[in-house]
């Protein structure tokens, strides 16, 4: 199975962090990590070609501070994949962080790579 990586630019002081490894992530779901001491939701989605694509965003939902990102239905909404929040039900793009509802709500992207079959995230 292929892996392709969308992710942001790691900031210049970044160090990545060994999360677990690939096929510990259920395909189309996250799983929640202490990076740096952040909350960091990871997700690991299947595209239409089958391979796997791996996204990292904050976990923390805005709109009430509580660490559950990770655990929201993964979809799309148009071209973009997203996570809807298990709370509120409002979308974030898994590529950029972005909330299409309001962008007051939005979260960071991370940067995350897999090597050799392990998942590493750096904090943008």
């Amino acid at each position: 199975m292929s892996q392709v990586i969308d992710t942001p630019t790691p900031a210049a002081n970044a160090t990545a962090t060994l999360v677990c490894a690939a096929a510990d992530i259920v395909p189309n779901t996250g799983v929640c990590a202490l990076v740096g001491g952040r909350h960091i939701a990871i997700f690991r989605v299947v595209d239409a070609t089958g391979r796997d694509r791996f996204h990292a965003i904050d976990n923390i939902d805005p709109k009430n501070g509580a660490s559950v990102l990770s655990r929201g239905l993964v979809g799309n909404l148009g071209d973009d994949i997203v996570v809807a929040s298990p709370l509120y039900k409002h979308h974030f793009v898994l590529a950029t962080g972005a909330c299409i509802e309001n962008t007051e709500w939005s979260v960071q992207a991370h940067p995350v790579e897999v090597r050799e079959g392990q998942v590493w995230v750096s904090l943008a």
